[in-house]
């Protein structure tokens, strides 16, 4: 039971991260080929790295083309779609919140199947959900989201930390799978909805020469 939801969960966070880098490729007005580009850079790029940085040779979707065969259709559906929403961008959002949340937990999730400590799958889990995002802003001229003001990385972190608590201590994993998704979600989507961020480094005055002890 629970293969079958985290695999139902992995394909959805590779489709749906496939379609933000699809929206991305539509704001640039780009070719086909552009979409399908940034569309599987975006869906496959987390993992990649995270796969790389756990060493899982061949990486996940060299062993199961299938992943990169979804980013295509996804990304090449989304070309002849991308006009429809009013709001490219907004959709941009709320679809990168969700694949944000579903691949920090499955992120985390792989690689405690690896045996690594629990601190190094938390960190795999925010690799996986935001590497994808920052390869796809790069390649489309954006700036990295995990750059700007608004909270990100920090939903990322507490879903995955949530996940791997609640696993480490023994909870059935649907049980933890679906709040480390769900409280990942829930904070991106509040930030997105009332603008949220983390309090921003001020400069300070320096001290000058009539302060420093002699």
């Amino acid at each position: 039971m629970f293969d079958a939801f985290a695999t139902i969960l992995d394909w959805l966070g590779i489709a749906v991260f496939a379609t933000t880098g699809a929206l991305v490729a539509s704001r640039k007005q780009m070719d086909i080929f552009g979409f399908v580009l940034l569309g599987t850079v975006t869906g496959i790029g987390g993992g990649t790295i995270r796969d790389t940085l756990l060493g899982i040779l061949p990486v996940f979707w060299v062993t199961n083309p299938a992943y990169l065969v979804v980013c295509v259709v996804v990304s090449s559906t989304t070309f002849f779609f991308a006009h429809v929403p009013q709001s490219r961008y907004r959709l941009l959002l709320w679809f990168d919140a969700i694949g944000l949340a579903v691949f920090a937990v499955t992120g985390a999730e792989t690689a405690l199947a690896t045996g690594v400590d629990p601190i190094v799958a938390v960190g795999m889990g925010v690799v996986t959900a935001t590497f994808g995002g920052i390869l796809r802003d790069l390649l489309g001229g954006e700036s990295p989201v995990v750059l700007r003001r608004e909270i990100y990385v920090t939903a990322a972190l507490a879903g995955a930390a949530l996940f791997v608590g609640m696993s480490t201590a023994g909870t059935p994993r649907e049980i933890a799978l679906t709040s480390g998704v769900v409280s990942a979600a829930a904070i991106r989507f509040a930030a997105i909805r009332w603008n949220w961020s983390l309090p921003r480094y001020r400069p300070r005055p320096g001290r000058g020469m009539d302060e420093l002890d002699p």
